[in-house]
């Protein structure tokens, strides 16, 4: 028996649309990169990006359980001494409500090239409504 491996030209990608107001994050981050990748599909294959188009709505409205939103914090570090940057949950919110569940998202991918290129198949939308025109959109449960 042969071992199927997908090709490029036989790859079939549908849009997918995930409300995740009142969801807890990391629920929805782990549906959204499992999408992202290919891995709800039976022809996954490990070095083909073969995964789906997922428009994300109210990004902003996830919820984090437990004490994570007084406790978690992010961080960016520029290089140089002295050049580490801490921002708590609540500022993040405040200034960029969709980037949580994009770093979310981002962790739970695999760290390579391919990774970088399945990212941007991802769309994070502050509201309930979305700007993707002309391709119907499947909802997806968590």
């Amino acid at each position: 028996m042969k071992t199927f491996t997908l090709k490029s030209k036989d790859i079939k990608r549908d849009w997918y649309v995930i409300d995740a107001a009142g969801k807890p994050l990391g629920r929805v981050a782990a549906k959204v990169a499992s999408v992202l990748m290919g891995k709800n599909k039976a022809t996954w294959t490990r070095h083909i990006d073969d995964g789906d188009f997922v428009v994300v709505i109210n990004a902003d409205k996830a919820i984090l359980t437990g004490r994570k939103a007084a406790v978690k914090n992010f961080f960016h570090y520029s290089g140089y001494q002295g050049g580490l940057r801490v921002t708590t949950y609540k500022q993040m919110m405040d200034t960029k409500p969709t980037f949580p569940l994009y770093q979310a998202v981002k962790g739970m991918l695999p760290k390579n090239n391919m990774s970088r290129r399945v990212i941007r198949k991802m769309t994070l939308v502050e509201g309930a409504e979305h700007n993707v025109k002309n391709v119907t959109l499947k909802p997806l449960e968590i």
